[in-house]
């Protein structure tokens, strides 16, 4: 049993909690990830660590309430014991002087890439943040993100906040205005890092992206966040979560992701019927 140490709500539906594990702080690195099981029945969920304290031996999380083991662990409370939470799991970003760098951060993925902005700059790069964000209301993390960059630039698709548009029109904007990218780093809704690696493929800039393949006990062992890179098989649990994002098939991961979404819909609903009636 791990005890909950801190409990903050971002938007309507993304928390940030910060949670007990000496264990997980001891080796975490930028780019590893943990699974949570809220309850002793419940699922594992895999999050991607946010933050860590090595005195204090807390990790913090970043997720978003969308099925039924996400809102369960946002009910939650300072106080509460989460059932279990292991790693790090999964291979660290791997941090050298690029140059300049532009992470890329969509949603709930800008979390992700603030640990990897952090590591990026300590190592001597320049960096540029990139945010996008449906509109204003759903932004996170911007403070934040100033704090380990040299330049953060927001998008929103309604222009209530920063730029107008995508995070490729902003990306795109930065390029045409002459200045050398040696690496592109994206995470976020796979629809959003397929588009940033099609656009960097024709600039011919290398690109690195998180993949969110489902999972189930991040140790290789069920095979099932199978992802093909190039002509090869690899688990994104153990091989990645990051990988060379001009050769993901994207089409195949969208498809895979969605392999259960009707049966997730019933157990959400089934949820929220439950709880309301509590």
């Amino acid at each position: 049993m791990y005890k909950i140490t801190l409990k903050r709500q971002l938007t309507k539906d993304i928390k940030l909690m910060g949670i007990l594990a000496p264990h997980v702080v001891r080796n975490a690195k930028a780019g590893n990830f943990v699974i949570v099981i809220p309850g002793e029945t419940g699922e594992r969920v895999p999050l991607t660590i946010y933050d860590w304290d090595k005195e204090s031996g807390v990790v913090y999380i970043i997720f978003q309430e969308v099925g039924v083991s996400t809102v369960k662990l946002g009910m939650m409370n300072e106080g509460d014991f989460v059932y279990s939470i292991a790693g790090p799991l999964g291979r660290h970003f791997h941090i050298e002087k690029y140059g300049n760098v532009v992470v890329v951060g969509g949603g709930v993925g800008v979390p992700a890439i603030f640990p990897i902005a952090r590591a990026l700059r300590d190592a001597g790069n320049s960096v540029t943040s990139i945010t996008g964000f449906r509109t204003s209301e759903l932004s996170i993390l911007e403070k934040e993100m100033k704090s380990v960059s040299d330049a953060v630039i927001v998008a929103t698709n309604d222009g209530s906040s920063g730029t107008k548009g995508l995070v490729t029109d902003a990306l795109k904007a930065l390029y045409d205005k002459g200045g050398k990218i040696d690496l592109v780093v994206a995470v976020g809704p796979v629809v959003m890092m397929k588009a940033v690696s099609e656009l960097t493929k024709q600039l011919g800039i290398k690109t690195i992206v998180s993949l969110n393949a489902l999972m189930l006990d991040g140790t290789g062992m069920c095979g099932g966040c199978r992802v093909t890179i190039g002509d090869k098989v690899k688990f994104s649990c153990v091989d990645g979560p990051d990988f060379d994002g001009h050769l993901v098939d994207f089409n195949e991961l969208t498809s895979r992701l969605s392999a259960f979404k009707a049966e997730e819909k019933i157990s959400l609903d089934h949820c929220k019927i439950h709880l309301a009636g509590r």
